[in-house]
């Protein structure tokens, strides 16, 4: 299989084990949530995991592909905020955990670029 072909199943699967661990280990994502959202932060957590769920999903069906691989790049945007709290709640804790909250950050970049070239990759074909 091409390295185009297997990038998007990839990132589904990249996704989908995230998703999982929304769901097996939810208290570590709760304590991600930014304040300012309205709700319960466990609600928050099972949205964004549904979400991954769902973006692998269209990520594997080539007709839903281009589609889910943009929303996948507008999504790795969306839980930035989360991120930046997580390197901030973390900044005084001992220096592996606070190297892996502040990696998290620059992470995201190529996250959105991987799901940006997905889509790009994927035009023109249904």
């Amino acid at each position: 299989m091409p390295r185009s072909e297997r990038s998007p199943l990839l990132l589904a699967a990249l996704l989908a084990g995230v998703g999982v661990t929304h769901f097996a280990s939810p208290r570590s994502f709760d304590a991600t949530i930014p304040r300012s959202l309205p709700g319960s932060p466990r609600t928050w957590t099972y949205a964004s995991g549904v979400a991954e769920f769902a973006l692998a999903a269209g990520l594997v069906a080539p007709r839903t592909r281009r589609a889910a691989a943009l929303a996948s790049a507008a999504f790795f945007v969306g839980v930035f905020p989360a991120n930046v709290k997580m390197a901030v709640d973390w900044r005084h804790r001992p220096t592996p955990q606070k190297a892996l909250a502040f990696g998290r950050l620059p992470l995201q970049v190529p996250l959105v670029l991987w799901a940006r070239s997905v889509a790009r990759n994927t035009e023109g074909r249904s």
